[in-house]
Order: C-alpha cells, then sequence, then structure tokens
C-alpha cells in the first residue's frame, strides 16, 4: 500500500517539476529567440533605410558594449584587436615600444619609460607627445591608435612627436617586451623583504616564488608585499600565491554561481615555501580582485597582517568565452568567497539607483564573519586592513591633479628644467611648490573635482534652458568660492602633493627602480609594515597568535 502511495503521488509530483523545468527553459528560449528576430530586422532595415552610409561593424560594437554596460563594467566584448591586449594582459609578453601610454585628443602620451625597452633605446621621455606613426596623423585617425607600435620583432617604426613645444622625429624598432608581475623585490634591511606584486598574469606565483626564495637566500625573515595598485587578474595565481605561504590543501577562495559548473573550489595543490616566515601584506583602494582573494584569504587564514586602507571591493569573477571571427566576451559568471565565507564585493550591479548607477553596501549591513582564530572580519566592501593607515588614503585634491595630469604636466616641465639631477633625491622646498601652484594657474588647469563637474553640468543645463542670465552672478560667486576652496585644498593637503611630486621626478630620472629603492626607504606604509614585523609580540597580538 505504502509503495503504491509513493508510485502513485511521487511520479506525478517528479513528471510535473520536470515539466515545469521543461516549461520554464521553452520560455526563456522563445523569448530570446524573439529578442534575436526583433534585433536582427531592426539592424537590416537601419542599415538598409538610413539617409546615410552606415558602418555595420561599428554600429554592432556599439549595441553589444552599450548592452553590456547595463549590467556590470566586468562584463565585456572583446573585438579581435580587444582579445590581443586581452591576452597580453595575461601572458605579460608582447612585441613593442615598451612604453606606457594614453590617448589624449589627437596625440598619444607616453605616461612612462621601461628601462632598455624600444622607446628608451629611441631617446623617448615621459611626457613627449606622438602626433604621427609612419604616414598616419593622429589626428585622423579615430581607432585605437596604440595598435599602430606593434608588430613583428625589428620592424622599425617612424614616428613623429612634440616635446615641450618642438617636433622631433624618431625610429623605434620594435622587440619583445615582458611586463613583470614583479617589477621589484629587495631587503629593506637585514631581517626584512620586500616585494611589489603589480598583476596577477600566468607568470605571478613563479615571480613571488622566485623573489621569496631569494630574500631568504639573502637572509630576509621577515616579508612585505606590497599589492597597492594591483588590479588583479588570473585567479589561479592568487591560490598558487597564497599557496607560498599556508599548507597544502588549504581552502583559498570559494566561487558561487547560478550554473552549477562554475561552482568551485580552490585549494592549494603543492608544498609551500615556509608556512611560518612573518608576512605583512599592503593594500590600498585599487587593490583589487586577485589581490583581494590573497589579502582577504591570508587574514581569514591568520597567516598575514593587513595594512593600509580598505581594498577597492570586487567580488566577482569572470570568465572568457571565445566567439565567432576571433572575438570575445568576457562575462561574470560567479562570486567569490573568502576561507571564513565572506564575499568582499562593494556595488550591487543588480540594483541600480535613480542615475542607473550600482548602489554601494553601507556599512551598517555588513555581516560579521571569524577567522580561524576567531578575529571578526566583515564583508560587502573590500579587504579592511588589520591596521589602518590614513597616509593610504588619497586626498581628493591630489586625486584630482593625478587623474588630469596637473602633476605629471609639472614633473615634465621640472624634468627639462633640471637636467642634471641624476639619481639624486630632489628636495622639493617650499619654494618649489609655490612654483607649482602658480604652473596650475598659468596652465589654466581645471580639478573636475565631482562638486566642480557638478556645477558646470548646471550652468549648462540653465544655457540650455536658457535662463542662464539670470543665475550668472550666482553661478559666478560659486565658482570663485570653489577655486578657492580648491587653493586651500591644496596647502592643506601640501605635503601629500610634494610627496606625490617628489615620487614622479625620481621616476622621470630614476626609473621604476630608482623609485622603488626611494620607496622602501621613505614611504609611510612600508615603514609601518617594518615596525609591525620588528615588534614580534605586537605582530603575534594582531594575529591572535
Amino acid at each position: 500500500m505504502h509503495s503504491y502511495f509513493k508510485k502513485k503521488y511521487l511520479i506525478p509530483v517528479a513528471a510535473s517539476a520536470f515539466l515545469f523545468v521543461g516549461t520554464s527553459f521553452k520560455n526563456d528560449f522563445f523569448e530570446i529567440a524573439k529578442q534575436i528576430e526583433i534585433f536582427t530586422t531592426l539592424f537590416k532595415e537601419l542599415n538598409t533605410n538610413y539617409v546615410d552610409e552606415t558602418n555595420p561593424g561599428e554600429l554592432m560594437d556599439t549595441a553589444i558594449k552599450s548592452m553590456l554596460a547595463s549590467l556590470d563594467p566586468y562584463t565585456v566584448y572583446f573585438n579581435e584587436q580587444d582579445v590581443l591586449r586581452f591576452k597580453i594582459n595575461n601572458t605579460g609578453e608582447y612585441t613593442g615600444i615598451g612604453a606606457l601610454i594614453t590617448r589624449k585628443e589627437d596625440k598619444l602620451i607616453i605616461k612612462e619609460i621601461y628601462k632598455n625597452f624600444p622607446a628608451d633605446k629611441a631617446g623617448l621621455k615621459a611626457g613627449d607627445q606622438i602626433t604621427q606613426i609612419g604616414d598616419v596623423l593622429l589626428s585622423d585617425f579615430k581607432e585605437d591608435a596604440s595598435q599602430l607600435l606593434k608588430g613583428a620583432k625589428n620592424t622599425k617604426i617612424d614616428i613623429k612627436y612634440n616635446r615641450q613645444g618642438k617636433t622631433n622625429n624618431a625610429q623605434i624598432t620594435l622587440d619583445e617586451v615582458e611586463v613583470k608581475s614583479v617589477p621589484f623585490y629587495a631587503k629593506i634591511d637585514d631581517k626584512t623583504g620586500y616585494i611589489v606584486l603589480a598583476h596577477f598574469n600566468k607568470k605571478a606565483s613563479n615571480e613571488t616564488k622566485e623573489a621569496v626564495l631569494e630574500l631568504k637566500k639573502q637572509g630576509a625573515e621577515r616579508i612585505v608585499l606590497d599589492l597597492r595598485g594591483n588590479p588583479g587578474g588570473l585567479l589561479n595565481e592568487a591560490v598558487n600565491i597564497c599557496n607560498l605561504f599556508v599548507p597544502k590543501n588549504e581552502i583559498i577562495v570559494t566561487t558561487k554561481s547560478k550554473i552549477e559548473s562554475h561552482n568551485n573550489i580552490y585549494k592549494t595543490s603543492f608544498e609551500p615555501i615556509d608556512t611560518q616566515i612573518p608576512l605583512v601584506i599592503i593594500v590600498n583602494g585599487r587593490s583589487a580582485s586577485a589581490s583581494e582573494i590573497v589579502s582577504g584569504a591570508l587574514q581569514d587564514l591568520d597567516r598575514a597582517v593587513i595594512v593600509g586602507s580598505r581594498s577597492f571591493g570586487k567580488g566577482l569573477v569572470q570568465k572568457p568565452i571565445d566567439l565567432t571571427y576571433s572575438t570575445q566576451l568576457k562575462v561574470t559568471i560567479s562570486r567569490y568567497y573568502t576561507p571564513s565565507g565572506r564575499c568582499i564585493q562593494a556595488l550591487d550591479y543588480a540594483h541600480k539607483d535613480k542615475n542607473g548607477l550600482a548602489t554601494r553596501t553601507t556599512e551598517k549591513n555588513y555581516n560579521a564573519f571569524k577567522t580561524r582564530k576567531g578575529r571578526t572580519v566583515y564583508d560587502g566592501g573590500g579587504v579592511l586592513p588589520d591596521v589602518q593607515l590614513k597616509d593610504s588614503n588619497t586626498s581628493a585634491i591630489a586625486d584630482a591633479l593625478l587623474k588630469n595630469d596637473g602633476i605629471f604636466n609639472y614633473v615634465t616641465r621640472y624634468y627639462y628644467q633640471n637636467p642634471n639631477l641624476g639619481d639624486k633625491i630632489p628636495t622639493f622646498t617650499a619654494a618649489d611648490y609655490q612654483d607649482f601652484k602658480q604652473f596650475l594657474k598659468t596652465e589654466k588647469f581645471t580639478f573636475d573635482t565631482e562638486t566642480e563637474i557638478a556645477l558646470k553640468n548646471t550652468l549648462a543645463a540653465a544655457k540650455k534652458e536658457k535662463i542662464d542670465d539670470s543665475i550668472l552672478a550666482e553661478y559666478q560667486q560659486l565658482l570663485t568660492a570653489l577655486q578657492k576652496s580648491e587653493e586651500t585644498q591644496l596647502d592643506k593637503n601640501q605635503d601629500e602633493i610634494k610627496k606625490i611630486i617628489t615620487e614622479e621626478i625620481i621616476k622621470r630620472f630614476q626609473y621604476q627602480e630608482g623609485f622603488y629603492q626611494y620607496y622602501i626607504k621613505n614611504n609611510t606604509e612600508i615603514q609601518k609594515s617594518v615596525s609591525i614585523l620588528n615588534d614580534t609580540a605586537n605582530y603575534k597580538s594582531i594575529l591572535k597568535m
């Protein structure tokens, strides 16, 4: 009787469940097919009937990227050129000129030169403005001009560039360029090793391992690992870097998704280098993704003291999916969770405000978790350091100066006014700072802070509605008050800005290596890290050892 009851009722229930799933799938499939048909018809009719000639490739590129932008900033479409750049970022190898460049209007600006690579050998300097590559005038070239500086090894490329108001010619011979995950490591003192981990490409864990082994060989008994400004990269490399310091079979990160195959537990898989060596990790607001996996996991496992300021808060995982015609979709497939079970994602892209911006998890809504030894840590907003440092946070005025090249352009002028500085450490005086402030005025530098942008947008809206005459006087008063406030902020944050200027000057004369040599002796966060490691009792008390 009991068996009959089970058959009579459970089988229909199971069947109806399958029917529901099947119906749901059919409905989803129908809706997708319907929308594709609508779009295909629209795309065809638009290209056929539009009054001017259209570029189907550009239209489709815009349509796809606009659609994905409504989800999150990490789900993106790569055309053929984008795919090449993506692979370079993950491998750390490419053939090019060996310089960091950005596009500004009709020029390519060289932001940083890497020592002994093609651009350096050709005599180019940071601040040079490339206006022509081969026969191509950049003013006429609206596509990605950096691709014109890539090609086969030993290819010779002629360029024209502006330097301090003068037009120059140069020929660059392309060569293999390796972007190191660990651009620098050294001993800070007799017992402390320092490692800069700048990227998580496929060589990250091997380069970090080599640095740790070499520093230990040189007598280092503790390590400072610097992840500031590291935007992340390959998840497996983050796990392998943790594995250098924790035992085999330790859970480092768990990913959770609506798709079963994307739910994974990532464990350490090999024997570590050293599970006991004292370790401090430095993070800041630009340490993201894989950087947060490393810092969050080693914090949860009570294996490292985290120093600095709250990290970026990216707890989402992406997967590249190859599409037709050598294109690619990088899509967010899951969230990741540290060993304690926390997700440190700061922005909720599924719930946006009235302006279409993702909402940020407020501190009152953070959830508490426990590390292995019972310390309280929180989710919802990046990795919060065990030791927070005020100096790790950049002021709004300094951010504006960096974003809009106020410091960069001033240091470019300084470099040519002081050609014999060489390996000397510059002393940036109060008089120099006044010169910097005067430079900003002469160049009519625009800070473009959020307040300033909002004020300008208000005037623009008023002009559009033809009511600007009635508010012009008040607008000017507000703008003057804002400019006075910016002047005050320049004075208030003088020490911070002078430090940033000094570091940029050193980088110009002594490249990255000289910059880091200066950094390990003068940087506040590094000095604090060393002091924590020097005080064994304090180090152990932070970790509850």
